[in-house]
């Protein structure tokens, strides 16, 4: 997001809501609609994004 210049805010007005950031923020796990929707906002690919341990 930092690279990208994009603010909670613009994910919150892109789709993704309150309960999905946090649980972002925790490093919780989230649903592959909302890794779609994140790649999507963020122009990126999963990769980008997550990490498997």
């Amino acid at each position: 997001m930092e690279q990208k210049n994009i603010s909670q805010y613009k994910l919150l007005k892109s789709g993704i809501d309150n309960r999905t950031l946090d649980s972002l923020k925790k490093g919780k796990n989230i649903t592959m609609l909302t890794l779609n929707k994140l790649c999507n906002i963020l122009e990126c690919t999963p990769n980008d994004i997550v990490t498997f341990k």
